[in-house]
């Protein structure tokens, strides 16, 4: 008996709909046992398990940077603790970390030394055991095109910090070509995955916008944070949750994102001009930087405006000081207009994946820029359906970054 023509179709797109699931990764949950020895810095005075706690703190739900997940003492110096990765795909990526979770340790204070730790989630269950402070495994560290480190730039406003500059394709060969500069917070994560097991990759996707003739070519100035990132990337000092902080109580801390953009635009900005072929005016220099590194930049180009001419808003933490950045916009975007001056041109954006408050935060700050004055030239807002508050949803944001601070030049 031969088939009905639908019915032949049918099979058709029920055999296409399995090869399709066939071929696809299986999302799943991926559970890790993660178990760490303290012994040594038990012998060494560093962890009373009396007194301490062990926390687990990453980069993909359930973890968290913000917050550590206490192990539980399975043995004399061992703890142990098993997450669940929900939706988890083989082969993803966790950066994580162990830290020393005590009252009296500071955000920056408690962690493994050295970079971040990766585990690569494989299958339904595996687990990872070694000690606290085991230098992580080698990873091959992908940097794209011409780097210059500088070392630690010395600073009489905030402690020395590392920087890097990124030189655009056709750099040297055209000496009399001038060029715009992106400066990044966070500066380590830029362009390999060395610090933090994860990175923007800004160098590659912008040597490829260059290559393409996509972008009017910039030069990057990667930045590391300093010893104590909260104080250099907030404009106010405020009161913090015992939960943000990751300490059993609360405290009023930051407030010196003052220093802080005295260093970069005082210091580091003469420097780089002095170094190399830059266009040093207002409309050809940027900022950027995400979560703090996001709320700082755009405080640097609302209070100023003579030295920077725009800003990468990215996952900006508009929560700091119960929303001051919408009360900073409120009060001083309406009076850079009525001073005559320019109005720095914003990149903002937010990860729908990084929770409804976060995301509600980012549009109200949207739309207090609406109404202060900016317009579609000057701002790009930006949600990011899969985006979540880490390194890769960043990095796969950042050619539509650059498209919109550096377009070509007719």
């Amino acid at each position: 008996m031969i088939a009905a023509p639908g019915a032949v179709r049918l099979r058709w797109l029920f055999l296409a709909w399995l090869l399709t699931c066939l071929a696809s990764p299986a999302q799943a949950a991926t559970t890790v046992r993660f178990e760490a020895d303290m012994s040594a810095e038990i012998g060494a005075g560093r962890f009373d398990p009396r007194r301490d706690a062990l926390g687990l703190r990453g980069d993909v739900a359930p973890l968290s940077w913000e917050r550590g997940l206490i192990m539980r003492a399975v043995g004399p110096g061992r703890f142990e603790l098993s997450v669940r990765f929900e939706g988890a795909v083989d082969g993803r990526l966790v950066a994580y970390k162990f830290r020393i979770e005590r009252p009296t340790l500071g955000p920056d204070e408690g962690w493994e030394p050295g970079r971040n730790h990766v585990a690569v989630l494989q299958g339904e269950a595996q687990g990872i055991t070694r000690k606290f402070g085991d230098p992580p495994a080698g990873m091959a560290l992908r940097r794209t095109g011409h780097i210059d480190r500088l070392g630690l730039v010395p600073s009489r406003h905030v402690a020395p910090r590392e920087v890097q500059v990124w030189l655009p394709p056709g750099y040297f060969s055209e000496p009399g070509r001038r060029y715009p500069v992106l400066y990044l917070h966070d500066g380590q994560n830029v362009f390999d995955a060395a610090a933090a097991g994860a990175e923007w990759g800004v160098d590659e996707t912008a040597q490829r916008l260059v290559e393409r003739r996509a972008i009017d070519p910039p030069i990057v100035v990667a930045v590391a944070s300093g010893p104590d990132r909260l104080q250099d990337y907030t404009p106010t000092a405020a009161w913090v949750s015992a939960e943000r902080l990751g300490r059993p109580i609360g405290a009023t801390v930051g407030g010196g994102a003052p220093s802080y953009a005295r260093f970069l635009l005082d210091e580091l900005k003469p420097l780089i001009d002095a170094r190399y072929a830059t266009r040093s005016d207002a409309a050809s220099t940027a900022v950027g930087g995400s979560s703090l590194g996001g709320l700082v930049s755009l405080w640097m180009a609302m209070h100023h405006p003579a030295h920077v001419g725009a800003a990468l808003v990215v996952s900006p933490s508009v929560w700091w000081d119960d929303g001051h950045a919408l009360r900073d916009v409120r009060a001083t975007g309406a009076g850079l207009a009525a001073k005559g001056v320019r109005r720095p041109r914003i990149w903002l954006d937010m990860g729908a994946q990084e929770g409804q408050r976060a995301l509600d935060a980012a549009r109200d700050l949207h739309q207090a820029l609406r109404l202060n004055g900016w317009q579609d030239a000057e701002l790009r807002y930006v949600e990011d359906p899969a985006g979540r508050h880490d390194e890769a949803s960043w990095a796969g944001r950042v050619e539509g970054m650059m498209l919109f601070l550096h377009p070509p030049r007719h």
